[in-house]
C-alpha cells in the first residue's frame, strides 16, 4: 500500500551523493588507507556498497586497534583532495534554490566529518540553504542514530515526525528517518529493488533532487 504523503515543513538531506558526488573522492581516499595498512583496494563497486557508516562506526571493524592511526591517513588523502573534486550532483542547486524560496526548512545530516562538510558547503556557497549543517562527531552518535536529526531541527521549530522528510541515497538514511520517527525518502537513479530494504522501506522514491523538489511543490 502507498503511503499517504503531507507537506512537510522540513526537509533534511543527505550530502554524499544525494547533493554531491563523492564516490571518486572517497575511493582514492579509502584505497590509500587500506593499501598503507596491508590491505587489497576495494572496487568502485564493493566502495559503493560497503560505505556507509561514519568513520567512528566503520573503521574499528576495518583496522582494528590502528583505527585511529588509519583515520588520519585517510583524512591526509582527504584533505588533499576533496574540494578540487567536489562536483555538484545535477540539478541540486536548483532543487535546494527551489525549496528554500518555497518556505521548507533545510538542513544536512551527513557521515561526512562536520569540519569537511560544511567547508564544502561553504565552497559551492550553500550555506545559506540550510539551518544546519550536521557532519560525523558534531552529535552524540552518528547517523543512523536520531541524534543528528534532533542536532539538525534545533532550533527550527520543527519536531521530528511527519512534518520532516529524510532524503538520501542509502539504506543508513532510510534507517535514520526510522529511527527519528521521520518520513524516509530514497532519492537515487534505480528504484529500490523488492526487498531490498525490508526493515525501513522508503515512503517514497524520486530519481534526483529535482523530481523530489517537483513533487514537493505539488503537495
Amino acid at each position: 500500500m502507498t503511503r499517504i504523503l503531507t507537506r512537510p515543513r522540513a526537509v533534511l538531506f543527505d550530502w554524499d551523493n544525494t547533493l554531491v558526488d563523492s564516490w571518486a573522492t572517497i575511493a582514492d581516499a579509502l584505497n590509500t588507507t587500506l593499501a598503507a595498512f596491508g590491505h587489497a583496494p576495494w572496487t568502485m563497486t564493493k566502495v559503493k556498497t560497503r560505505v556507509r557508516k561514519s568513520m567512528r562506526d566503520s573503521f574499528p571493524a576495518l583496522f582494528g586497534a590502528r583505527a585511529d592511526e588509519a583515520t588520519r591517513v585517510f583524512y591526509r588523502r582527504f584533505e588533499a583532495i576533496h574540494i578540487a573534486n567536489l562536483t555538484p550532483v545535477p540539478g541540486a542547486e536548483e532543487a535546494l534554490a527551489e525549496l528554500a524560496a518555497a518556505g521548507f526548512y533545510l538542513a544536512v545530516i551527513s557521515n561526512k566529518k562536520g569540519e569537511y562538510l560544511r567547508r564544502e558547503s561553504a565552497h559551492l556557497g550553500w550555506a545559506r540553504y540550510f539551518g544546519r549543517l550536521v557532519g560525523a562527531l558534531d552529535a552524540g552518535r552518528d547517523k543512523p542514530a536520531p541524534e543528528p536529526v534532533l542536532l539538525a531541527l534545533e532550533g527550527s521549530g520543527v519536531a521530528p515526525g511527519p512534518d520532516v522528510w529524510i532524503a538520501g541515497d542509502a539504506d543508513i538514511d532510510l534507517e535514520c528517518a526510522q529511527n527519528a520517527a521521520c518520513v524516509p525518502i530514497l532519492v537515487r537513479e534505480t528504484p529500490p529493488e523488492a526487498g531490498e530494504f525490508p526493515g525501513h522501506p522508503p515512503a517514497r522514491h524520486f530519481l534526483d533532487c529535482r523530481a523530489l523538489s517537483n513533487a514537493l511543490k505539488s503537495l
